[in-house]
């Protein structure tokens, strides 16, 4: 990814400076690297209602009913209230710092955007019109238009809940299948991301012959944006969850999941680093056995805080750089979407780029935008799935405080 990253973008100032604007530097951008940038693109939208629907079917489908009660109800909670805080931060950071403004006249000027798009002035949906159209009337249709997936996102839980509470030989056989889906799409995706060298060199050429170094200030901008999000989630966030609710010293928390931190940030992968995080929870945190391995195991999935603070500030930032002006009403949407779209991501590297993907086409983001992110992204996934494993973990600590068998020594009291 990186030389794919390195010569693309080093291809691209290259012919910026010698042939910008040239009618051959435009030939090759537009009928060479473009269109594979774009398959690659499109490769990866084709699998995003699917992966969507079976990721958060067998999500759900993975909690032990008997436990749901008691614990489901505290960690699903737990996951909306501290995502809902994750993503409200990286979109305020976005708002404030504005890593994409300073670029829309570039991308105007070589062609990519002729007019200035406003998704939030006039004729948008009313307030009414937004919660009534979270639930769609036709399910494939809603599958069908990235406008409406927000929809199918919320029929795919409901699909889920009720295919866990089904009992029967047919429901069993009905889970397997989607299993089956959800191992196919996801084999689907690696062999995808095999091409990803290529389908990022050909984004950034695109990009970078077209705009030159200029866009690459607004990429340092934006990645120093989520990086500090995501201190800010981490070390302010769970501090204060850890300290007032689940009655833990934070510097023994942070000192006890050091490992599984180290895990989650080398393997960019929340599923590879669960049987750590399952050590750490109980011999390093001492929590009790049966909450450690449902909320971890559930959070693996689930509670994925970074992963959400990362498409929010990902879809503004794209969306400042080209131009798409979004109101408080779609950004309200996107925080809601990214909310959901954490439930379902696969906690696999770049698991989350389908939703991004999803999401700026509901807005009308152009895709080529995407090149930029996908160059970066290794080190953003590193980032935020260390704090998706991290999370997990707090919210198994706050989960534990409640608990009456909880046995855990609370070595913050000594």
């Amino acid at each position: 990814m990186v030389i794919g990253l390195a010569l693309g973008a080093g291809a691209g100032i290259l012919v910026n400076l010698v042939a910008g604007g040239s009618p051959a530097a435009d030939w090759v951008v537009g009928n060479l690297a473009e269109p594979v940038g774009k398959i690659f693109i499109n490769s990866l939208m084709m699998l995003v209602a699917p992966l969507l629907f079976a990721a958060l079917v067998i999500g759900i489908g993975d909690i032990d009913l008997g436990e749901l009660g008691r614990l489901g109800v505290k960690m699903f909670a737990y996951t909306v209230v501290v995502s809902a805080v994750a993503v409200a931060i990286g979109i305020a950071m976005v708002n404030i710092v504005r890593p994409g403004d300073g670029a829309d006249e570039l991308v105007a000027r070589a062609g990519e955007m002729g007019t200035r798009v406003k998704v939030a002035t006039g004729g948008g949906d009313s307030a009414g019109d937004f919660i009534s159209n979270m639930v769609p009337d036709n399910a494939i249709a809603a599958a069908a238009s990235n406008a409406r997936l927000l929809g199918f996102i919320l029929f795919s839980i409901a699909f889920g809940l009720a295919l866990a509470f089904t009992r029967t030989p047919g429901a069993v056989r009905l889970r397997e299948v989607i299993q089956g889906l959800y191992d196919v799409l996801m084999r689907l995706i690696q062999g995808i991301l095999w091409f990803a060298p290529i389908g990022v060199g050909a984004l950034l050429f695109s990009m970078t012959a077209r705009l030159g170094l200029d866009v690459l200030q607004q990429l340092g901008a934006y990645v120093l944006v989520v990086v500090a999000a995501l201190a800010i989630h981490m070390f302010g966030v769970y501090s204060l969850s850890v300290k007032l609710l689940g009655r833990m010293s934070p510097v023994f928390f942070f000192r006890g999941v050091k490992l599984a931190m180290v895990t989650a940030f080398s393997t960019a992968s929340s599923n590879a680093t669960l049987p750590t995080a399952l050590v750490v929870a109980e011999e390093e945190l001492k929590l009790p056995r049966h909450v450690s391995r449902f909320v971890l195991t559930a959070g693996s999935a689930m509670n994925q805080n970074g992963t959400a603070l990362f498409e929010g500030v990902t879809v503004l930032f794209l969306a400042q750089l080209y131009g798409v002006e979004l109101g408080g009403l779609e950004q309200l949407e996107v925080m809601v979407i990214c909310i959901l779209g954490g439930i379902g991501t696969a906690g696999v590297p770049a698991g989350s780029l389908p939703v991004i993907a999803m999401i700026m086409g509901m807005f009308g983001i152009p895709a080529e935008g995407l090149g930029l992110i996908l160059g970066v992204d290794r080190f953003l996934d590193m980032c935020r799935t260390s704090l998706n494993v991290v999370g997990d973990l707090a919210a198994a600590v706050y989960v534990a405080a409640g608990e009456p068998s909880s046995a855990r020594v609370r070595e913050s009291e000594h």
